[in-house]
């Protein structure tokens, strides 16, 4: 089970369906839930803006990016307490969001974060493509929800993908205290002709007597199709009523994914429902 999960605060329009998400997994799990807010600039930026290694004390600037993210951690703590949470934690921390995420991860089974969206003026770049970076860089898994969930079941009905990849493994590793309750997983595998070294003679059939010894109900769907991956594991997800879809991420190099396009990149910008992944 997931006994600490994460959650990115950050007081913007999305933070209220990841921690519907968020707080729906605490309860179910019996989980401490840890709200991480950072003010966004680093000691090292610090440092640099002020030119001095000796500086000793943070400019008024840097006191309201500090009391911003705090007001952010006292807002969590009550919508925590009204989702039903019964264990919650804040943590401010002097760094920017990605560099807090990673440090925060850690020490977590799960960090919840939201799907990325169009960065208002003045956003630093790094801050931008957040779920890309922390499940890259960071040692758990990644629950991206998209804007429009609003506290439907997560893995009554779930969507996996199977490739046969180190990347994928990892996921449905990282997935498996949802999947061990969902009602059903598909384990779906996107034209494995194609994929053939990565399978046994019954391409799904291993992986589902793994996934079944760990009393996950699973099917094996093979899916033969002219559309992309990503968009057939999206198809499958709507047409199943499906509350959660798991993938690798990014199987191929990164360039490869978002310069040509590749499934990661489609499931973080298109995902109708939240998304698993781990790298």
């Amino acid at each position: 089970m997931y006994k600490t999960i994460v959650v990115h605060v950050d007081g913007s329009p999305q933070q209220d369906s990841r921690m519907a998400a968020a707080a729906r997994l605490a309860r179910e799990h019996g989980a401490h839930l840890v709200g991480s807010a950072a003010t966004g600039i680093s000691w090292t930026d610090y440092l640099l803006l002020t030119g001095s290694m000796a500086a000793p004390v943070p400019p008024a600037d840097f006191d309201g990016l500090r009391e911003t993210a705090a007001l952010h951690l006292r807002a969590f703590t009550d919508r925590a307490a009204k989702l039903g949470v019964a264990s919650v934690e804040t943590r401010l921390i002097e760094d920017t969001a990605d560099g807090a995420l990673l440090l925060q991860a850690r020490y977590a089974d799960l960090v919840v974060l939201s799907r990325d969206v169009d960065p208002e003026p003045g956003i630093p770049p790094r801050v931008r493509r957040l779920p890309e970076h922390v499940a890259l860089r960071g040692p758990r898994p990644v629950l991206v929800v998209p804007p429009a969930y609003a506290d439907a079941p997560i893995a009554a009905t779930v969507v996996a993908g199977w490739d046969g990849s180190t990347q994928a493994l990892r996921a449905l590793a990282a997935a498996l205290p949802l999947l061990a309750r969902a009602d059903g997983v598909r384990l779906v595998l996107v034209n494995p002709d194609r994929l053939s070294d990565a399978h046994g003679e019954q391409p799904g059939a291993d992986m589902a007597l793994y996934l079944a010894r760990h009393g996950v109900k699973v099917d094996v769907v093979l899916e033969r199709t002219h559309a992309t991956a990503g968009d057939a594991l999206m198809a499958l997800a709507r047409t199943a009523g499906a509350g959660l879809i798991v993938a690798g991420a990014y199987g191929h190099s990164r360039y490869r994914e978002w310069v040509l396009g590749g499934v990661t990149r489609e499931l973080l910008e298109r995902a109708p429902v939240p998304l698993l992944l781990a790298h």
